[in-house]
């Protein structure tokens, strides 16, 4: 039998994920929240029924699930917590920035709002985490940032990285590697057809990015 804590864990995973990848509130098909999360379409959409019985979450029919007011609140509450953890572990404890993703998705169902508001205060009220991303505010408001996809852009357009969209360590590793990091800037040198690659020119040198990693990556022109 799952604990109450468990139970809760689960519920903020699906809620700050539907929020990640739903970024500015578009909804968010089943199928890629399973993928994400890991587990069955089948089971995602188990849980997304719950969701709404609890009026966390809205699902439409063939167009995805959004979060509801209640579930928005509780969602940015959770990724306040998790980016507060990651500036910590890389601002003060020096780890790797490609590695603290995961650490602080383990530390954020640990933090009261209490320790959280604690942590805040101590790293001087930091407005972004390391990947670039806005954290949210106590009150569980999320600063609007106008930004694109890479993939928006077209051959020749200039920009500056501002962040990178929550993944996996080992993606973070190799843009960190390429030194595909927020504050870099760029020009698009080469978009290659058939939804090939895109290049960019950066400071150290040309990177080609597939589309779905280059999707990740969101920039000011």
């Amino acid at each position: 039998m799952r604990t109450q804590s468990t139970s809760n864990e689960t519920i903020e995973m699906y809620l700050k994920t539907i929020a990640e990848l739903g970024d500015g509130g578009a909804p968010v098909v089943i199928a890629r929240l399973a993928e994400r999360l890991g587990i069955s379409p089948v089971s995602a959409n188990e849980m997304v029924k719950r969701l709404g019985e609890q009026g966390l979450v809205a699902h439409v029919r063939y167009k995805g699930v959004t979060l509801t007011k209640n579930g928005r609140y509780i969602a940015h509450n959770v990724i306040r917590r998790q980016r507060l953890w990651e500036r910590f572990l890389v601002d003060h404890l020096k780890m790797e920035w490609s590695g603290v993703y995961e650490m602080a998705c383990r530390l954020e169902h640990a933090t009261s709002n209490v320790l959280a508001e604690a942590l805040s205060a101590y790293l001087g009220h930091p407005t972004t985490c390391p990947h670039g991303s806005p954290i949210p505010k106590s009150d569980g408001s999320l600063p609007l940032v106008s930004t694109r996809p890479l993939t928006a852009l077209r051959v020749g357009e200039k920009g500056c990285i501002h962040s990178i969209q929550p993944t996996t360590t080992d993606v973070y590793a190799y843009l960190n590697r390429y030194q595909i990091l927020p504050d870099r800037n760029f020009t698009v040198s080469e978009i290659a057809p058939m939804e090939g690659p895109i290049t960019l020119d950066l400071p150290s040198g040309k990177v080609a990015l597939g589309r779905s990693m280059a999707e990740l990556v969101w920039v000011n022109v």
